[in-house]
């Protein structure tokens, strides 16, 4: 990567920053971002959902029915924690897809930070276990039967771009040693901004769209512990970063197929099983796309990218701070 783009890679990453840090409320990503918790999460299928909202200086976690969002059930559980974003859309994560397990953590106050907190929630009773890790962490995603989760470890302290996936036992509460990596390339580094996410729906694979010098789209499979990183060819990433954050999406279409989304167009389609991608034209095109460089084109993406962050993540934050506050006043049900 030459020094130009390098730079301007730190301003998306700093606009990105700039934006998301004056929310009212943050979540575990590297930016101070978005309080999902009032928004909550819940798992394909199911007619619960787990919100959590701020109750002074605790937390009030609550099981809500999604038709009509009557409180089934709620603890108050001390101390701060909110329900994980995962993607500057507001992606939330967390709960496992058997829906006995809720990984909640303690909103960040800046970057880096030398200590995270997470909550582990029993979601039949709501009992939560709080682990404490020496590091700065965001969370990622967990795996379907709650026997894994997956955190972003941030490796420096001026970049938040700079960081590995690791996986965490949360029935022994502990780190596993070593990063989550592509096999295929166990040296390379990951780096980019999140921006959106979708995971099947057996809970197996999150994929996560990263922007950054070449966009790609990072499949994660929290059953096994291992990773695949697509790499998206030039023409469909000079897409992707050349509109608004907030209409770019991932969706996991039929036939085993990963569709991204720009503007609601399908600019690409990501086979799930073979990792192979084809426009929508259903030409194949192998990563990078095109042959040789166009640096002032790509600096001029990267510079849309900027803009388009945001923009998207300010109508974000702003679309989210309404519900947390109307969803204040409930109070937690003692049982």
């Amino acid at each position: 990567m030459n020094r130009a783009r390098a730079a301007l890679i730190s301003i998306v990453s700093l606009t990105a920053f700039v934006a998301l840090a004056s929310a009212a409320r943050a979540d575990g990503l590297p930016a101070s971002g978005f309080d999902v918790g009032a928004d909550g999460v819940a798992a394909a299928s199911s007619p619960f959902r787990y919100v959590a909202l701020r109750a002074g200086h605790d937390t009030l976690l609550a099981r809500t029915a999604q038709q009509g969002g009557q409180v089934m059930f709620s603890r108050r559980i001390p101390g701060r924690f909110t329900i994980p974003a995962v993607a500057y859309d507001g992606s939330a994560s967390g709960l496992s897809a058997d829906q006995q397990t809720l990984v909640l953590i303690r909103p960040r106050a800046g970057f880096p930070q030398r200590r995270t907190v997470i909550a582990i929630v029993d979601t039949p009773r709501l009992r939560a276990r709080v682990v404490r890790l020496h590091g700065d962490f965001s969370f990622d995603a967990i795996s379907p039967n709650g026997r894994w989760a997956y955190l972003i470890h941030y490796l420096s302290p001026r970049n938040q771009t700079r960081y590995e996936v690791r996986a965490f036992d949360l029935e022994k509460r502990r780190l596993v040693p070593g990063p989550i990596v592509d096999p295929r390339e166990p040296g390379e580094q990951m780096q980019g901004i999140p921006l959106t996410r979708a995971t099947s729906r057996d809970g197996r694979w999150a994929y996560t769209l990263y922007s950054g010098e070449e966009p790609f789209v990072h499949a994660l499979d929290t059953a096994r512990r291992t990773a695949v990183c697509v790499d998206l060819p030039r023409p469909v990433w000079r897409r992707i970063m050349g509109v608004s954050a907030a209409s770019t999406r991932l969706s996991i279409a039929s036939g085993g197929q990963l569709a991204v989304l720009a503007d609601a167009e399908p600019v690409a389609l990501i086979d799930t099983r073979t990792f192979s991608v084809t426009l929508p034209s259903g030409d194949e095109v192998a990563p990078g796309g095109e042959s040789g460089s166009f640096p002032w084109i790509e600096l001029l993406v990267l510079g849309i990218a900027a803009a388009a962050i945001l923009v998207g993540v300010l109508r974000l934050r702003d679309g989210r701070t309404r519900p947390a506050e109307s969803a204040a006043p409930l109070r937690p049900e003692r049982r």
